[in-house]
């Protein structure tokens, strides 16, 4: 006989999340789809089904869940809530720091010290950083003995910080989805927009 499909036991370890809004000035509380930029990456942390903190919860208190940490980006308002448990549950099983990241499709060129604009720079080499970042258990613990608190909450400083704490071995970038990526202008939030119209 098969068991009834509401009688599955969701074995997925708790995960404590945080949006982090600050030093991303106004642009979160601009709309997409009828809603706040926030309001859209909180329901998406909900819907992955991670447990929603303010971001002024005490680092020790965060220590003391012993779980890991899930940071999403506001300014990355359409990751899908799939992805966002995916790459919880890597890091709680991994204890990795996992990074949600895009392929960089513009055209990068290197600056030379003397201001002047020097050759491209090959694309297949770089990332850019989106949502989420999700620390594992151990790093929020060890975190509070460095001070209780994330060396930034830029998510590229972030991320370079802790790869350079962790070594890059500890730190797994895994590729986002294209509704991930990170809005920086209303030009941006135009084109996120028409790629997520539910329509």
């Amino acid at each position: 006989m098969n068991p009834h499909p509401y009688d599955a036991v969701d074995l997925f370890a708790p995960v404590a999340g945080m949006i982090v809004e600050e030093g991303r000035g106004a642009l979160p509380f601009h709309l997409i789809h009828g809603e706040s930029l926030v309001a859209t990456a909180a329901w998406a942390v909900g819907e992955a089904g991670v447990d929603l903190l303010d971001q002024t919860v005490p680092w020790d208190v965060l220590v003391e869940r012993g779980e890991p940490l899930l940071l999403h980006d506001p300014l990355c308002p359409m990751t899908p809530p799939e992805f966002l448990r995916r790459c919880a549950e890597r890091a709680d099983v991994e204890d990795r720091i996992v990074v949600g990241v895009r392929p960089v499709t513009d055209t990068v060129k290197e600056l030379r010290a003397d201001d002047v604009v020097g050759s491209s720079v090959d694309r297949d080499a770089l990332v850019a950083v989106c949502s989420p970042v999700v620390l594992p258990a151990s790093v929020v613990a060890d975190l509070l003995g460095g001070g209780g608190a994330l060396p930034s909450t830029d998510f590229v400083e972030l991320v370079t910080a802790l790869r350079g704490r962790y070594g890059g071995e500890r730190v797994l970038l895994v590729e986002a989805p294209p509704e991930a990526r990170r809005v920086a202008s209303e030009a941006d939030l135009a084109v996120l927009a028409a790629l997520t119209d539910p329509r």
